[in-house]
């Protein structure tokens, strides 16, 4: 079958034929018809991804839309390596398939599900969203972090606020559902001023935070001392995303004069069975709630042309 293949941590992938799956125990055959090109796939096909294994060849791809054997048209995730979802065909675990709405077509749900999982897992399953709270998100302005935007309100959210590098980055934010916006280059003193306005005028009860890195430090830095003898705040700060930097500096005082809550949402400290429940959740409101999704589709045979360019946060190959 044709594959996107992986050979090396330090070669992109190639356009060629792998070996056919043959599903096992518990496991299923899926004909794929899209696959995502998310951040999380580039990551562990170049090895920079905490989960990557190290084992070669493979086809990279988490997740994708397919068919199964019955006909039935389904989301799947987390193939068994070293087949991946970008290939005309993968095995994946039965359990780990959900079925998709009959008018949600193929390319806008596999453009979907990677920026859903990762949004509505933090409000669902990490930061357990209560309808009526107030959700800033750090980050917004990408694929993931506009749907994170609508998958909050349309939760309950009471308030978004969206963080994005400039007014030019943040513009129709407000349109997606963002209640207010923050932009982030600004001195790290204005910003963390911004963050405590925020907190202290309309609260915040849940942060989504897609960068890490210094805005991360200015928001923690806003909420330390924000407590009272009088009251019991909290902020569940979910962190998802590390595009602004690795690591951060946090001073023991901000956890112990805030009330905050540090928590992290990805593979591992989210069942693979949950996080497939999550996207389920997401796919199912695109068509109801009109949730805007942008996505470009590939042919896969184009996989070297497009895995380094800039735009691919919104590729989809087809098959």
């Amino acid at each position: 079958m044709k594959a996107a293949i992986v050979r090396s941590y330090e070669r992109d992938p190639e356009y060629g034929d792998f070996e056919e799956p043959i599903a096992k125990n518990g496991e299923i055959l899926v004909t794929v018809k899209a696959a995502a090109l998310s951040r999380l796939v580039q990551s562990q096909a170049s090895g920079k991804h905490y989960s990557s294994d190290g084992c070669f060849p493979f086809v990279p791809g988490v997740d994708g839309v397919g068919v199964l054997p019955d006909g039935q048209r389904v989301y799947f995730a987390f193939p068994t390596p070293p087949f991946g979802s970008m290939a005309e065909r993968t095995m994946v675990p039965a359990s780990l398939c959900v079925s998709l709405p009959d008018d949600l077509d193929d390319v806008t749900a596999a453009a979907a599900a990677n920026p859903g999982m990762s949004s509505c897992a933090a409000l669902m399953e990490r930061a357990k969203l209560m309808k009526g709270e107030s959700v800033l998100i750090n980050g917004a302005t990408g694929v993931s972090g506009r749907l994170a935007i609508q998958m909050a309100k349309h939760l309950g959210a009471r308030r978004v606020i969206a963080t994005g590098r400039n007014d030019a980055s943040v513009a129709g934010l407000d349109a997606l559902g963002a209640d207010a916006l923050i932009p982030l280059d600004q001195p790290a003193d204005s910003l963390m001023r911004a963050f405590r306005t925020e907190i202290k005028n309309d609260g915040v009860d849940v942060v989504l935070d897609y960068l890490w890195g210094p805005s991360a430090e200015s928001l923690i830095a806003a909420a330390a001392g924000h407590g009272s003898r009088d009251a019991e705040p909290r902020i569940r700060f979910v962190q998802i995303g590390s595009l602004s930097g690795g690591s951060i500096t946090l001073p023991a005082s901000s956890l112990r004069s805030s009330g905050l809550e540090l928590m992290g949402s990805g593979l591992g400290s989210v069942s693979n069975q949950r996080l497939v429940n999550s996207v389920g959740e997401v796919l199912r409101a695109i068509i109801p709630k009109g949730f805007q999704i942008s996505a470009e589709p590939v042919p896969l045979a184009q996989v070297a042309r497009i895995w380094g360019t800039k735009t691919n946060e919104r590729m989809v190959f087809t098959m």
